[in-house]
C-alpha cells in the first residue's frame, strides 16, 4: 500500500527539480494531470527552479500537441472515447520531443494551434547539453517511453469535479476511466503526488528517496 506524506508546495517543486536534475545530460520529465490541476503551472515553477540553479530547462504543453479539429472532434465536441485516445497526439510528442531531444538534441515546443486550428509554424529548439524538458497534460502516465521522471498529480473525483470548469466536466470520466485502465501499468519509480489541495500536497513515500 502507498503510503503518502505532506510536504509544502516549495518543497514538492525541489523534489521534482532535484529528481530532474540529479543526471548529466539531457532529461526528459513528463508532469502528467488533468487540466484542473494545471500541469503546465506546476511544470514552470520546477523549470524556474532549475533555471535558478543553473540548469537550462523548459516546459513543452499538451495542448500545443493536440491532434487538428477534424481529428479530434470527428466524433463531436464531447466523445469521451475520442478524448482519451484521438484528442492530444501523444506519437507526435514521442517523435518531436522526446526522441528528438534524445537523438537530435532538439526539439520542437510547438506542433499545432489548439485555438486557430492550425499549425503552430514553431521553429526547431537546439538543446543545452544540460538540458530539462518538461511536458506538461492530461494522461501522460504510460504513454511516453524514455522518461527520466514521471510526476503524476492525482486528484479524487470529489476534488476533479470541484475544480474542472461546467464546460469541461465531460472530461472527468475518461480521465478517471484512464487512471483506472493505467493503474496496473503504473510507474513504481514515479512522483506520485494528492493534489486535492495545491496549497497542502502530499507525496508517496517512494518517490521522497
Amino acid at each position: 500500500m502507498t503510503v503518502f506524506r505532506p510536504v509544502t508546495p516549495d518543497a514538492l517543486v525541489a523534489l521534482v527539480a532535484d529528481r530532474a536534475a540529479a543526471e548529466p545530460g539531457v532529461r526528459v520529465v513528463a508532469v502528467s494531470g488533468a487540466d484542473a490541476t494545471a500541469p503546465e503551472e506546476f511544470a514552470e515553477r520546477v523549470a524556474a527552479y532549475l533555471r535558478l540553479s543553473g540548469r537550462p530547462a523548459a516546459v513543452v504543453s499538451l495542448h500545443d500537441y493536440v491532434r487538428p479539429a477534424s481529428l479530434r472532434l470527428e466524433h463531436g465536441h464531447r466523445d469521451e472515447h475520442s478524448y482519451r485516445t484521438g484528442w492530444f497526439d501523444y506519437p507526435a510528442l514521442q517523435r518531436e520531443v522526446v526522441t528528438a531531444l534524445r537523438e537530435r538534441g532538439q526539439w520542437l515546443p510547438r506542433l499545432w494551434d489548439e485555438s486557430a486550428d492550425r499549425s503552430a509554424r514553431a521553429a526547431v529548439v537546439d538543446a543545452d547539453p544540460a538540458q530539462v524538458v518538461l511536458v506538461a497534460g492530461p494522461m501522460l502516465h504510460g504513454r511516453a517511453p524514455a522518461l527520466d521522471v514521471l510526476v503524476r498529480l492525482t486528484l479524487s473525483r470529489g476534488a476533479l469535479e470541484r475544480r474542472t470548469p461546467p464546460a469541461d466536466r465531460w472530461t472527468i470520466e475518461p480521465l478517471l476511466a484512464y487512471d483506472a485502465d493505467s493503474a496496473g501499468a503504473a510507474d513504481p519509480a514515479a512522483i506520485v503526488v494528492r493534489y486535492d489541495h495545491p496549497d497542502r500536497p502530499a507525496v508517496s513515500d517512494d518517490a521522497s528517496h
